[in-house]
């Protein structure tokens, strides 16, 4: 049993809005890169976000830096997820999924650039 739970087990933790918002919102102790395309990022992003999208994440990960905490958001959490696997597979170690993604943080009423 433990070796179907360790295969579909996340290899990196998720925070929602309300975590996001009350730990790392408005401080400079992390990179938040939203990997959604520049046209939805564009639309609406939460401030302090790197766009890098994830089609692009292969090619731009000497943007993101890999002694500091990178938390990855993109609409819903999908896309994040995808890029958190990218990430701990080139040898990231401190990523977090921002689960629910944009939809979630503006659905609480936070405030998008």
């Amino acid at each position: 049993m433990n070796f179907f739970r360790n295969l579909f087990t996340p290899k990196f933790p998720s925070i929602d809005a309300n975590t996001y918002k009350e730990q790392y919102f408005k401080k400079n102790n992390h990179v938040l890169i939203d990997v959604r395309t520049p046209g939805e990022f564009k639309g609406g992003h939460i401030p302090g976000a790197k766009n890098i999208p994830l089609d692009k994440l292969s090619q731009q990960l000497n943007k993101v830096p890999k002694n500091r905490p990178v938390i990855v958001v993109c609409q819903s959490g999908n896309r994040s997820r995808s890029a958190c696997n990218a990430l701990i597979n080139a040898g990231y170690e401190n990523v977090t999924n921002f689960s629910g993604g944009t939809i979630r943080w503006r659905m609480g009423g936070n405030t998008v650039e």
